[in-house]
């Protein structure tokens, strides 16, 4: 697992260690995150039908971008403790954002009053080598919103940002 840094520009909140880890698969990729600290102070969303969903994001969940090496292309994917999904394709920064096409996702998560831990296996066509980005949206009770990611780039948070995908997965022999 690899840290997770908090956006310099948000306050410290109940969460105080996130780590991540990401490994391609045959058919896409297999992912986990894992917080720790005061899980109740946090907003985590209720457990749900495992759905392809939009505006996750407005709330805690958590977030792979998978760019391959040569291209501005890349996908998000974005994955809800409840179990909901999105996935998104884009041409470049921000440029044409479409619904990309997944085979299967699917996500386990389990929560105490002191860790939340969300894994998944997602069945899409992910090519390597690729750049990846693990990063995490957590909003705590009173609203207020922490950003964290493997790197950020200087300014305001921005997961779509090259910085923030800081893995490179190489091609198996």
């Amino acid at each position: 697992m690899q840290e997770l840094v908090l956006h310099p520009e948000c306050a410290p909140g109940p969460i105080t260690r996130l780590a991540a880890s990401v490994e391609a698969t045959a058919d896409g990729c297999r992912a986990r995150f894992r917080l720790e600290g005061d899980v109740t102070a946090i907003k985590v969303p209720e457990p749900a039908t495992g759905e392809r969903m939009d505006n996750l994001w407005k709330t805690t969940c958590f977030e792979i971008f998978w760019q391959p090496h040569g291209g501005s292309y890349y996908r998000e994917f974005n994955l809800s403790p409840s179990s909901r999904w999105a996935c998104y394709d884009f041409d470049d920064f921000r440029l044409n954002s479409r619904d990309a096409p997944v085979s299967a996702i699917s996500i386990a998560c389990a929560v105490s009053d002191d860790a939340l831990e969300l894994e998944t296996t997602i069945a899409s066509e992910l090519p390597l080598p690729a750049d990846i980005a693990l990063n995490a949206i957590v909003e705590d009770r009173e609203g207020n919103i922490q950003f964290w990611a493997l790197a950020f780039a200087p300014g305001k948070p921005e997961f779509h940002s090259e910085t923030c995908r800081a893995i490179t997965l190489e091609a198996s022999a």
